[in-house]
Order: structure tokens, then C-alpha cells, then sequence
């Protein structure tokens, strides 16, 4: 609500400065056996590997030091002392591995050194489908957003609860991050189909309308309680045709969810269609736009619908918010860290955003307003699709790489 005026503000200063600047889709090729210094004269940095790891999508820390990540063919690894165990954990429940499903995000519950309790998300099929045959990508099989609860013990994952089942399947691109508040309330968000064959889209299951529509789960952030039961307090509670479960809607594919570190505020990274990937700070009951607006347009370059792009032509409706930070062209965001650790000192305060498509790590600099000023492409040489990027306990950055040979990658200064 109190930033009305300086999101609009931003966001037409950053397209002074993202018009004509177009980052270059990397070219992805095998990570190096030896890893190159990086970085900029500001900032050097240094990357030792854990390989070994296919499709990594989500990365937690443990209490005792160890590192759980998620495989999107749906299995969940453990890392102590930065290495690889052979042994996946037992107890992931079975998963839709396609392309845009498997299993996705991890989070600890804010007591678990108490309850040893992890949330994690995962897409499931949809029962007795028939797919048409060859039909692959967004005509594949589609699936549907769960979240689950299990006890980590060990090697093994007990007591599993599914807690929530999104309403509404999904053949094409979609996901599910989580993230707790701070006052013990998890937010969830389900990513908006691709635009369906009727409305000159390519998507078999699922509308991209369905970001709009209170009805659904999908496209939307949800905020739940841990058992998954509704907050009484959630914006939607008791209105008429909307799920009591929705927090803000109009959102096209959250792949990164994140609290600010400073005001606990809650901020997402959404893919856009050609053009117009966001940043945004989510708040109750808020709608934000896709897929009526958008700074992107169609991927064949009409600038409304065009089977992918926004449904207006001018990027602003009454009633519904304006990002915080754009991207044209896109970078494809994937997680995002705001960084208050000290091993970075040139860095400190800054929004770290994964780069899948664009194979780069990308840095946003604020002013003393928390308005942002620069930006930078980090990590560039590696050329590889970054899923996602997390602070760790140490003050290091840590991420993965969405490969079939991926990585745990922790980054560290490299002096001068």
C-alpha cells in the first residue's frame, strides 16, 4: 500500500536503464572441471563444486551444517562436509518428473532443531490422464502443486502429511516456493498455466486466466498455516467464490520467495511472458496483474495476446500493482537471496536473483531509499542455467544448477 507511488516511480526509471541493454541468453555448456576466478574488480570471487546432482532445483541448511537439496527428478540429497552422499533420503512421495514438475521446494519449519519437521513441494500427476500420444512440454502430462510435511531422521523421512493440493492441474510450466514469516505462517506460491490452445496458446491443461480467477489456486501467493489449515485472518476469508487459502493473485510463475531480511516484508521473482520477468513485494490481498498486464509481450513479438502475451497493450490497470524491479529482456529468474552476510562487504544489502536462461547470477544495488540503482550479470563464465541461491550460515553464497549434470556451487571471495 505505501509504495504505490514509489514502485511507478521505479519502474520508470528501470526502463531507462533496462531498454537497450539486452542480456544475452547464454550459450550452457558443461560446468569446468577447474572453475575460473570471477566476478568484478569490486568483487572477486571464487566457486568450489559438489557435482553429481541432476536437475538440483531447492537447497536448505541444516542445523548440524549439512545441506538438503531437492532433484527435480524427485529425489532428496544430503551434503555433509560439502560432499555428496551417494544415498538419497527415503520417503519423497512419488512425483510428476517432467520437464516443469518433480519435486521442487525445501523449507525447514522454524522450530525443527525441536521437531525435525521439513515442508516440501512437488507436483503430482493427475490419475488415469490420457496424454495424446508424443505430446511432450506444455502438451505433456499435467500435474497438480502438493505440499507435504515429513520428519527429517536421518537417511529418512517419517510421519509424511500431505497438508494442501492446489485445485487446478496444469500440463505446462508451473512450480510452487515456499517460505515461512515470521510469525510461523507459511506462504506458498502456485505458478498461472501458459496461455491454453483456445486462447492461441499452446497449453493442453490448464488457462492462464486462472491467475485471475478466485476460484483458483493457480497463479497465485497462498498463506497457510503449518498444519496447512487456513489463517483466519488471511485477506479472502469469507468472500464469496475466492479460495480462503489466496493471499495475493495475478501471478504468472513465482520461482523465487523470499522474506526481506530487514522488514520481513515478502518478495517474489516471477517469470513474465517476452520480456516483463519481475520482482515484487507481495502484500495481502493485492493483485498483480498477469495476465490482463505485463511489461513483457507475446514471445512472437505482438504486444497482446499473440498465445502468450498480456491481454493490454499499456502495462497498468486500475487495481493492480506495478513491480518493484523489471526485466526486458528477460533474465528468467529463478530463487533469489537478499545478502546481509560480511564476506562480501561490496555486496552487503544487495538482491541476488538466479538467472536460468540467461546462465548468470544477478546482482541489483540499492540506494539509502531501498530503491534500486544498478545493476550487474555475475558468474557469466560458467555458463550454466542457475536454479537457485541462497545465503548460508557462513555468509557465503550457495547455489544450483539446473542440469542433468548439475551442482551445489559455493561461492566465496577470492581476494584480490
Amino acid at each position: 500500500m505505501r509504495r504505490a507511488n514509489v514502485l511507478l516511480a521505479a519502474a520508470i526509471a528501470l526502463i531507462l536503464s533496462v531498454m537497450g541493454r539486452a542480456q544475452q541468453m547464454g550459450n550452457v555448456v558443461p560446468l569446468p572441471g577447474t572453475l575460473p576466478v570471477m566476478g568484478t574488480p569490486e568483487q572477486r570471487v571464487k566457486a568450489t563444486a559438489v557435482r553429481g546432482l541432476q536437475f538440483p532445483w531447492a537447497l536448505a541448511f541444516l542445523p548440524d551444517g549439512d545441506i538438503l537439496v531437492t532433484e527435480r527428478p524427485g529425489r532428496l540429497r544430503r551434503i555433509h562436509d560439502f560432499t555428496l552422499d551417494p544415498k538419497p533420503i527415503a520417503g519423497i512421495p512419488e512425483t510428476l518428473p517432467t520437464r516443469f514438475g518433480g519435486l521442487w521446494d525445501i523449507a525447514l519449519h522454524p522450530r525443527f532443531s525441536e521437531n525435525r519437521l521439513i515442508y516440501f513441494t512437488f507436483a503430482r500427476a493427475m490419475p488415469n490422464e490420457k496424454v495424446p500420444p508424443g505430446a511432450t512440454g506444455l502438451q505433456g502430462p499435467s500435474g497438480v502443486a502438493v505440499l507435504g510435511r515429513a520428519r527429517l531422521d536421518g537417511y529418512q523421512l517419517t510421519d509424511y502429511k500431505e497438508l494442501f493440493v492446489s485445485n487446478t492441474y496444469i500440463s505446462g510450466a508451473t512450480s510452487a516456493r515456499i517460505v515461512f514469516a515470521r510469525d510461523g505462517k507459511l506462504f506458498m506460491s502456485i505458478g498461472s498455466p501458459s496461455r491454453d490452445q483456445a486462447h492461441g496458446g499452446p497449453n493442453r491443461v490448464g488457462t492462464a486466466e486462472s491467475a485471475q480467477d478466485p476460484a483458483s489456486h493457480a497463479g497465485k501467493i497462498l498463506r497457510l498455516n503449518d498444519d496447512g489449515s487456513v489463517p483466519s485472518d488471511n485477506p479472502f476469508v469469507g468472500k464469496p467464490g475466492y479460495q480462503p487459502q489466496i493471499y495475493a493473485l495475478g501471478i504468472r510463475n513465482a520461482l523465487g520467495l523470499i522474506l526481506h531480511p530487514r522488514t520481513g516484508e515478502l518478495m517474489d521473482a516471477e517469470h513474465g511472458p517476452n520480456g516483463g520477468d519481475e520482482v515484487n513485494f507481495i502484500e495481502a490481498g493485492h493483485n498483480y496483474g498477469w495476465p490482463v498486464i505485463s511489461y513483457g509481450r507475446a514471445y512472437g513479438g505482438a504486444l497482446t495476446q499473440g498465445g502468450s502475451g498480456p491481454e493490454r497493450s499499456e502495462p497498468c490497470a486500475p487495481g493492480m500493482d506495478q513491480p518493484f524491479i523489471f526485466w526486458a529482456p528477460n533474465i528468467m529468474p529463478g530463487g533469489m537471496t537478499y545478502y546481509t552476510g560480511d564476506k562480501f562487504p561490496a555486496w552487503k544489502d544487495n538482491l541476488f536473483v538466479s538467472g536460468l536462461g540467461s546462465t548468470q547470477l544477478h546482482r541489483v544495488v540499492f540506494n539509502g531509499r531501498g530503491l534500486p540503482v544498478r545493476r550487474e550479470a555475475l558468474l557469466t563464465e560458467l555458463k550454466q542455467r542457475i536454479r537457485d541461491v541462497r545465503q548460508g550460515p557462513d555468509g557465503l553464497l550457495y547455489m544450483v544448477t539446473d542440469m542433468e549434470d548439475g551442482a551445489l556451487l559455493r561461492i566465496e571471495p577470492a581476494g584480490n
